[in-house]
């Protein structure tokens, strides 16, 4: 067989196959396993919050206090779970709820001094977790898969 020939069957074996399903090539597959590792990871440097809390009390550091509901957008939870959330930092003394001044049905969300605390503890150590999630791609690639992802999402 020539070099040619090679060549040929190599770029062949690229093109998808409309006959063949292989589940290790689908992105919902590869999302699922890249994003277990990266909780695996997480959990070994964060082991008492889930990355949902964890969200919720960065997010919280970086914007102040706002409504419950708010907060689930922008840390891109249903209702449901991010009261979940919120609750479970609430008894552990991490954020505090307070009724809106003019619409006392708007819960609002606060960091306590112990969250605050918390938070900035973690923060350098969310970081590792990044570097650690992306160190098997170079600089570069980590630029464009995130640029990529964020596409997706």
């Amino acid at each position: 067989m020539s070099g040619e020939d090679n060549l040929l069957r190599l770029v062949e074996a690229d093109e998808p196959d409309e006959n063949n399903y292989h589940l290790q090539d689908q992105v919902g597959f590869i999302l699922r396993k890249a994003h277990q590792r990266h909780v695996a990871i997480f959990a070994s440097h964060i082991a008492d919050l889930t990355p949902p809390q964890f969200a919720a009390l960065a997010k919280l550091y970086d914007i102040g206090e706002t409504s419950q509901n708010q907060l689930g957008t922008l840390i891109a939870m249903d209702a449901a779970t991010v009261k979940g959330v919120i609750d479970r930092l609430k008894a552990r003394g991490l954020v505090e709820l307070s009724k809106h001044e003019v619409d006392k049905r708007r819960l609002l969300v606060n960091l306590t001094p112990e969250g605050r605390e918390a938070i900035e503890r973690l923060i350098p150590l969310a970081r590792t977790i990044t570097e650690e999630t992306l160190a098997p791609l170079t600089a570069k690639e980590s630029a464009t898969f995130l640029r990529l992802l964020a596409k997706l999402a």
